[in-house]
């Protein structure tokens, strides 16, 4: 099942994307209206994070239907309406599946409240709790009712666990899919989907929070071909992705690559914790550019050679901006975006572009606690509190590391609310927007460098289905790769900071041609000098 690997997905966060009817939350409606926006921009796919009816405990990762759509979002008509569109413009989407867990307000945890011994074999409870630690802290264990037994939530108490040893459990969820599939979707993201092989017998785990004992099972691998073959296996070039938490590369090659009948790619989130001091988010430090890179390195190459395949991102609805994070956004903001940009888009993997990310967007340097929502953030800055922080050191580190950074309301326009809304926004826009937002961007450096990058994907097989060798490895400011594919090689630099970098340029790439450049005028010589946040692509045939 070969996937089409010219392709582009961007992600949408639908309740920040855009609103049509005045209550201060995205819609469908609002991305059926933006769909000739992307189309322009050149993106093939659509991510969509989950619009299902949910109590929104954890932003509808928390679901109690999974086939049907949130009236806050619109309707079953508007999902097919958009469907619809999206194709006559060459656009798919992509469907977030959240199958490790429900939401305790679901009808089969109900039922299995009320006793029902057929859905109490759909969670995975128990008489004497592990010591295992929910990933949103305290203990991974809550009371099922008054039964005197436990059920596992590994995130939060209303997100309950689902028993994937069950067959049931599995032919509903495996309808769930088909369901969509049948809508026309092209596309599912698979939320945490190496947690779902618990053993049988379930033990203690001291070491990190009693992760090995559920990340990355080899059952895992067996569920995921049972689910390949009963729902999208048989689609040709049907994309599908799994996002890994702690995993590895060995197994990232074994859910991605084509024998296995798996899944299509997967996305690792080592990288995004390369500024957390001492392993720690809640924290602030300049992020290590010697570990990125090496990341970058072992990644690309590792996968390259198992034949497996990344999503490459930067940016998602759980990250601060990248700008904010790697880049001076204050001096500079579009060569530091394009440069962020062409490291991820010219390398080996499919790439995902998140809402406002095409534009430049950046944090919303907000004034005060106020004007965060996600509770996360909330929890996190009376912790630091607690544990003696003073209010501004606790505040500044939730302004550089909050969700919420990523999930304001898109900016469109510099009209009231970033033209998301006639209403309220649900969350504040960030203060940027007067400045970058789409009307001004959209003839810009960044977004045309976007549009750029994605038509040479289409156009160019080294991009699209070349390998990956590591470049330049012990430089301390310049990521390089080369991609390869039969006689042709393409070399990617990319200065990660605010200062010249000279190089000596392999002799056989003397004489290639620039590909690519965020800044005009460069010219290959034997030696060259990066400018501040400088990529460049040099093709040799």
């Amino acid at each position: 099942m070969a996937i089409d690997k010219r392709k582009v997905v961007y992600q949408i966060y639908p309740k920040s994307f855009k609103d049509t009817t005045g209550n201060g939350v995205g819609d469908l409606q609002g991305i059926i209206q933006q769909l000739p926006y992307l189309k322009e921009l050149g993106i093939d796919m659509i991510w969509l994070n989950p619009f299902y009816p949910s109590p929104q405990r954890d932003n509808g990762y928390d679901i109690s239907d999974y086939t049907a759509v949130n009236p806050d979002f619109g309707t079953m008509a508007d999902f097919e309406e958009m469907i619809a569109t999206g194709q006559e413009l060459g656009i798919d989407f992509m469907l977030d599946m959240v199958l490790n867990h429900c939401s305790t307000d679901h009808e089969w945890f109900q039922k299995a409240l009320a006793g029902d011994q057929y859905y109490q074999d759909f969670f995975i409870l128990r008489d004497k709790p592990t010591d295992w630690v929910s990933k949103f802290g305290g203990n991974a264990w809550a009371p099922f009712g008054d039964t005197g037994k436990y059920y596992l939530h590994l995130f939060d108490v209303t997100q309950a666990d689902l028993n994937w040893r069950n067959p049931a459990v599995r032919k509903e969820l495996f309808k769930i899919v088909n369901f969509w599939k049948d809508k026309g979707v092209k596309g599912f993201r698979f939320d945490v989907i190496n947690l779902i092989g618990k053993e049988e017998v379930l033990e203690d785990c001291p070491i990190n929070d009693g992760k090995p004992a559920y990340t990355d099972r080899p059952i895992t691998h067996d569920y995921l071909q049972m689910m390949n073959h009963a729902t999208f296996g048989a689609e040709e070039g049907f994309m599908t992705v799994g996002e890994m938490s702690s995993t590895t590369i060995e197994n990232c090659i074994l859910y991605t690559a084509p024998d296995r009948e798996e899944l299509a790619m997967a996305f690792n989130f080592h990288h995004l914790k390369v500024d957390y001091k001492d392993g720690q988010k809640w924290s602030i430090m300049d992020f290590d550019f010697e570990e990125l890179k090496s990341l970058f390195h072992t990644w690309g190459e590792g996968m390259s050679e198992g034949n497996g395949w990344n999503a490459l991102f930067y940016n998602n609805h759980d990250q601060p901006r990248a700008l904010n994070r790697f880049v001076d956004v204050k001096n500079f903001r579009n060569e530091g975006a394009t440069m962020l940009a062409a490291s991820i888009h010219l390398s080996r993997g499919t790439p995902y572009i998140y809402m406002g990310e095409e534009i430049g967007m950046i944090d919303p340097d907000y004034d005060s606690m106020d004007d965060y929502v996600d509770v996360e953030s909330l929890n996190a800055y009376q912790i630091m509190l607690d544990e003696g922080k003073t209010p501004e050191e606790a505040f500044a580190i939730i302004q550089a590391k909050s969700r919420d950074n990523s999930r304001t309301p898109m900016q469109w326009d510099a009209s009231k609310n970033a033209g998301f809304t006639t209403g309220t926004p649900w969350l504040k826009a960030g203060k940027s927007y007067p400045e970058i937002n789409v009307e001004t961007e959209k003839e810009g450096p960044i977004f045309t460098f976007y549009q750029e990058l994605i038509r040479l994907r289409k156009e160019m097989p080294i991009i699209a289905e070349g390998d990956y060798t590591a470049a330049y490895t012990d430089s301390d400011s310049v990521y390089a790769f080369e991609r390869h594919l039969g006689e042709q090689k393409l070399l990617v630099l990319n200065n990660f900071f605010a200062k010249e970098v000279e190089l000596t340029i392999p002799a056989e790439y003397v004489d290639g041609q620039v590909l690519i450049s965020n800044y005009a005028d460069t010219r290959i010589a034997n030696t060259i000098t990066l400018k501040p946040y400088q990529t460049l692509a040099i093709l040799k045939d």
